[in-house]
């Protein structure tokens, strides 16, 4: 359970496009799951969500097939060097 207080949503979204660096650097290393994502920006896993699906949307992240044990799946980079 997160201890952080949930922001509006509207909000989080607003924050998309200058997450997308922070994410892109913590997934420069090889694929990582929400949770691992969110540790590694610093973030609750409850906003990066919302980041993550938004960069899955337009292409700039791939959704890979292996879920763990409580449904997160793995994302990674669509083009790694860029």
């Amino acid at each position: 359970m997160s201890t952080h207080a949930l922001r509006d949503p509207r909000e989080v979204i607003r924050e998309e496009m200058s997450m997308h660096a922070a994410i892109r650097t913590a997934l420069a290393d090889g694929p990582l799951r929400v949770p691992q994502i969110a540790e590694a920006i610093g973030h609750p896993a409850e906003e990066v969500v919302y980041w993550v699906m938004g960069m899955r949307r337009y292409g700039h992240l791939v959704e890979l097939p292996d879920d763990d044990d409580e449904g997160w799946f793995p994302y990674a980079l669509t083009n790694p060097g860029a």
